[in-house]
């Protein structure tokens, strides 16, 4: 009986989707608390913070390989109810970014299988970012891609480590 039972458990470790080969190391490990968000514009160098100057966000990198980062604007207004009216609903969208998945490091560079994402194109896809810690500080930059403008920018972001 105990045979089997060793049995089982070395097979559900084998056959389970964080066995111990799904295991994430490296100084990305933790929480993070977000500094920047900026966007910069690959033409003219120009730099903008369409989130304002201190918006905030929080992103994770857990052991297992999953993460998640939400950002929202500075100074991001409640509705004035429960229930957003129509035009509350987009404001509250056009301030957020949220997403996560399955990551893995390749060198200075995330790989993010998304899973599940503000951004329904996000789902499903793999997103890439360069990344370098520094200290407590954790810094990336997007390939240039398209903001909610339609307007072709990086987007870069600064963030602390959580103590």
């Amino acid at each position: 009986m105990r045979n089997r039972f060793i049995a089982v458990i070395l097979v559900c470790a084998v056959a389970s989707p964080t066995s111990f080969a799904d295991q994430c190391q490296g100084p990305q490990i933790g929480t993070w608390t977000l500094l920047s968000y900026t966007e910069k514009d690959p033409m003219t160098g120009e730099i903008s913070s369409p989130y304002g100057l201190f918006p905030t966000g929080v992103s994770s990198y857990a052991p297992d390989c999953h993460m998640y980062e939400m950002i929202v604007s500075e100074h991001r207004k409640a509705p004035a109810s429960v229930v957003p009216t129509n035009a509350e609903k987009i404001t509250l969208f056009e301030g957020l970014i949220a997403f996560s998945g399955r990551y893995t490091v390749d060198g200075g560079r995330f790989n993010y299988q998304v899973d599940v994402s503000w951004n329904q194109s996000w789902t499903g896809s793999t997103q890439t970012r360069q990344f370098r810690i520094e200290g407590n500080n954790l810094y990336v930059e997007l390939p240039p891609t398209r903001n909610r403008d339609g307007k072709l920018t990086t987007p870069m972001l600064i963030w602390t480590r959580k103590l």
